[in-house]
């Protein structure tokens, strides 16, 4: 029983349990630990600013607690304030969107190392990495939450399903996704076959690819825009903004608190901007709404530095209506990165899209940049009491569909004339002489070297022997005359005659053209062919003359015409006839 026992723990199949079991055992940490960073570094901020404060209202508990109900916050959960003057309950539901940079960065993180091998251990699968990190991490999410629901902020606990456990979710699923090589495929096997097909090719990911850039470059240019015009209204009022920093707090541990949830809150401000300058504007409150065309209602305005650049009541300027260039500035660079890959400028004319499928990826960029940019709004927002404080900033369901308005309309034609543009005859002409730039070799595999050397010399009978071109990819030989006066033999060309001519130059030529047989073989010749492959093998070739084959040691169907021998340096050129 002993011996049966001793192979048994030595199984390999338990040894490969035991690994798997392990790595799940490792991401499960990981998620705690990816959450516990978290919790702490806001714990300490929050517990810093608690001790330099010369009023502090509550003891270190209450600090810990005020901590705690952040960094629920900070992955969406809604919090309730229970310290109101009239004693109800008030929602806080508006999330400083810098905040939530930490949380996911951190759970992207810990799912993504999960499934990098380790020195003597294996990765767990990619479905066990997600499962055992998001595990982790709730487990953490629900015991703060639970720790929260004594102090003055706790958060509701019907937002800690949703958004907090579907921002955990995303957040791994995305660090997983990473892990993986971002793949594009292959989809599960409940999905339609027809969409499998078309997701496993390479044309549809590559077009899937551009639309998400152009939508990613459409909403970063949204946001920056809204930045600016944030920006430049604080400046316009930076007496009223300088005011409201100081009447907030005496002393500088406050106004540092003040300084950093402003920082918090400037992506807030920037979706806020943007979607200003889209048209829909934001609410500050129950009966008061911002635009570019007018202030309507009386805001509920709080005493804070970035509420101080809202337009004063009443019809819009031409100030306000400048804000319009945002949208536009957002829907040139749909357009830009569109035809970028659309017709790039180092492309062929065979590797263009065609106008079809232009449009197509404009408007999906259109339409990926209407959603992301719904999705921020909604997190940029959110009530702050009730009241008129019930709602607070932009609608996500009126500003999405103004970018997806704004960036198809413009987007879409943009790319189209970009794409003209770049297919004008005058600025593609210099595509149809283009080499192998990698190989550094024209079409016909000889160098550029070679070709000037060979282009330059000439024969015996002081005719040019013949002429290198790189026009489309091709070379041809000129046409030469015997002595007398008669075309040559007609040599054919090594690229089909039903090769499309590339420009004006190159219709002048014939697919086939002459060549004089008899300058081929002339001593001269020959040297300057030697030197040129000399020349271009970078010193491999031996330092003696080109070897005469004598023309009685070949057979009789290798002698040519004129009695002379091919070389042995040089192949035979394929395409090259002999004179009947």
């Amino acid at each position: 029983m002993a011996g049966v026992t001793q192979v048994t723990e030595r199984s390999p199949m338990l040894s490969a349990e035991r690994s798997r079991t392990a790595a799940l055992a490792s991401s499960f940490f990981r998620g705690v630990i990816a959450a516990g960073l978290g919790l702490g570094s806001l714990a300490v901020l929050v517990m810093v600013l608690w001790i330099s404060s010369p009023y502090p209202d509550s003891g270190p508990g209450g600090a810990l607690h005020v901590a705690a109900g952040l960094w629920l916050l900070a992955h969406g959960a809604e919090l309730v304030r229970t310290d109101t003057l009239s004693g109800i309950p008030a929602p806080v539901a508006t999330v400083p969107l810098l905040l939530v940079v930490g949380p996911v960065w951190l759970t992207h993180r810990a799912a993504r190392d999960a499934l990098e091998l380790g020195e003597g251990r294996s990765a767990p699968s990619a479905g066990g990495a997600f499962c055992a990190v998001t595990a982790g991490y709730l487990l953490v999410a629900a015991g703060v939450a639970a720790y929260a629901r004594g102090g003055s902020m706790p958060a509701d606990r019907f937002s800690l399903g949703f958004p907090l456990a579907v921002v955990v979710a995303v957040s791994a699923a995305a660090g997983v996704w990473t892990a993986s090589g971002r793949p594009l495929g292959p989809l599960p096997s409940w999905a339609p076959l027809r969409l499998q097909e078309g997701v496993a090719r390479t044309l549809f990911r590559t077009r899937a690819e551009a639309a998400f850039r152009s939508a990613a470059a459409g909403v970063t240019v949204l946001l920056g825009g809204g930045v600016l015009l944030v920006a430049v209204a604080l400046v316009w009022h930076v007496q009223a903004a300088q005011s409201s920093f100081l009447a907030l707090s005496d002393d500088w541990s406050g106004r540092l608190a003040v300084l950093l949830l402003a920082l918090a809150l400037v992506p807030n401000a920037a979706m806020w901007g943007a979607a200003y300058g889209l048209g829909p504007g934001f609410a500050l409150g129950a009966a008061s709404t911002v635009t570019p065309y007018a202030v309507e209602g009386r805001p509920a305005l709080v005493e804070f530095p970035l509420l101080a650049a809202v337009p004063v009541p009443g019809p819009g300027t031409v100030a306000d209506w400048a804000a319009l260039a945002v949208p536009l500035a957002a829907g040139l660079a749909v357009g830009w990165f569109t035809a970028g890959r659309a017709a790039p400028v180092r492309a062929a004319r065979d590797e263009v899209w065609s106008g079809r499928e232009t449009v197509l990826v404009a408007v999906l960029a259109a339409v990926g940049c209407g959603a992301g940019t719904a999705l921020l709004t909604a997190a940029s927002g959110g009530p702050l009491g009730t009241g008129a404080l019930a709602e607070f900033g932009p609608v996500w369901w009126l500003v999405g569909p103004a970018a997806l308005v704004w960036t198809a309309l413009l987007g879409v034609p943009v790319a189209l004339l970009l794409r003209s543009w770049r297919l004008r005859e005058r600025g593609w002409a210099w595509r149809r002489d283009r080499t192998d730039a990698g190989s550094g070799q024209d079409a016909s595999g000889m160098s550029a070297g070679a070709a000037e050397t060979a282009e330059g010399k000439t024969g015996a009978a002081g005719e040019p022997e013949r002429s290198w071109h790189s026009g489309n990819g091709r070379w041809w030989r000129r046409r030469g005359k015997d002595e007398g006066g008669a075309g040559a033999a007609a040599v054919p060309s090594p690229v089909p005659p039903s090769a499309p001519v590339a420009d004006e130059e190159s219709a002048a030529f014939e697919p086939y053209d002459f060549l004089p047989t008899d300058p081929w073989h002339e001593k001269t010749a020959r040297g300057t062919r030697w030197v040129s492959l000399k020349k271009d093998s970078g010193g491999l070739m031996p330092d003696f003359p080109a070897p005469e084959v004598p023309t009685a040691d070949l057979p009789a169907a290798e002698v040519t015409h004129n009695g002379r021998a091919p070389e042995a340096s040089e192949p035979p050129e394929s395409g090259r006839g002999t004179a009947s």
